[in-house]
């Protein structure tokens, strides 16, 4: 427990230097938002009135304490003639779509939600056993053709990749939609038609990583002393394999979490590619506008995911090791390598 109380701490801990940073780093910029809202012609006291109406006219370390406590109590922009209400949690307001930044948020994340999920079952599924399949026939036609393809799948650009597939999926073929998004409430199969093409693109880009991850995690669990004595004491390869992939829980827990974290913040070159609103659009269309509270707020909300990610990530190894829910204490070495619900690897199974 105490172990865990110190692992939300110090992700709050890197929470909080994330949000100053990216406060300090986008308001420090030479990008003034009131400039718009000010419009043309533009004296220097309506500039000057837009900005303390839109909050820039403080510090930014002002600014960003006034960002803090609104995320909690909501906040007011404006003046006594006209006021913008944000509810709590406020993240901004963003005076060029007039919308809070939190609604926008909300309106998005449904589509980048779809898509992280999507694309992280496929890569983790066909990337596992394509690793899988490549360790057990180490050297053979197999294992050649998935380092290969991992290979080019690890240096192949996204966008060439994206545009590939509409031209020949969505184009050629017209079996898939090139772009545009269904809502799930709307009809999943349509839901589903709209977010293949992005899966399969994320899926191969992202996949070449697990597989080429447990290849050679396999390889070496295959070479150790619990592989030997498994195979003398009559098991079966797949049960042997079961085993091995069982031991790798840990890194892949890690990696799909980190993932899942890392695409919920929104993909912004696929989403671009295949029309999809989410977040990494929203973000993408804020920076083309200069919409600081708009890129503030979605930089911060992605990194809270990949921030609660790591956590969950963290609070789950105990429960996929037991040797980490013991305080790292084993009668064995940190390095031996057990059969799940065996006997260390001297003993057979």
């Amino acid at each position: 427990m105490a172990l865990s109380l110190q692992r939300v701490a110090r992700s709050l801990g890197v929470l909080l230097v994330v949000v100053g940073l990216t406060f300090a780093i986008f308001y420090v910029a030479p990008i003034d938002p009131a400039l718009r809202m000010c419009g043309k012609p533009c004296s220097p006291e309506d500039l000057e009135a837009a900005r303390g109406f839109m909050g820039f006219d403080k510090p930014w370390w002002v600014q960003l304490g006034t960002f803090l406590v609104a995320i909690f109590t909501g906040r007011t922009f404006g003046s006594a003639d006209v006021i913008v209400e944000c509810a709590a949690p406020c993240l901004g307001y963003s005076f060029q779509l007039h919308q809070p930044v939190t609604a926008l948020l909300a309106d998005r994340f449904p589509v980048s939600l779809s898509i992280a999920l999507g694309a992280v079952a496929l890569q983790a599924v066909f990337g596992i056993a394509a690793g899988a399949l490549a360790a057990r026939r180490q050297g053979g036609i197999l294992d050649r053709v998935v380092t290969g393809v991992s290979v080019i799948a690890a240096s192949a650009p996204a966008f060439v990749v994206g545009l590939l597939a509409v031209v020949v999926f969505a184009l050629r073929l017209d079996l898939l939609p090139s772009g545009g998004y269904e809502p799930f409430t709307e009809g999943p199969l349509e839901w589903a038609r709209h977010l293949v093409l992005p899966w399969a693109t994320l899926a191969f880009l992202n996949g070449a990583i697990y597989a080429r991850l447990v290849r050679s995690s396999m390889i070496e669990q295959l070479g150790l002393d619990y592989v030997r004595t498994a195979r003398a004491s009559g098991l079966s390869e797949r049960r042997i394999d079961r085993y091995a992939l069982r031991n790798l829980a840990l890194p892949l827990t890690t990696l799909i979490a980190l993932d899942i974290g890392a695409l919920l913040g929104g993909t912004v070159i696929t989403e671009r590619i295949f029309g999809q609103p989410g977040l990494g659009a929203l973000l993408l269309d804020a920076t083309s506008t200069a919409d600081l509270p708009v890129i503030v707020g979605t930089t911060l909300v992605g990194s809270l995911l990949i921030v609660l990610a790591n956590l969950s990530a963290d609070l789950a190894r105990p429960l996929l090791d037991r040797r980490l829910a013991q305080g790292g204490r084993s009668r064995r070495p940190s390095t031996a390598t057990t059969l799940p619900d065996q006997t260390p690897q001297e003993t057979t199974p």
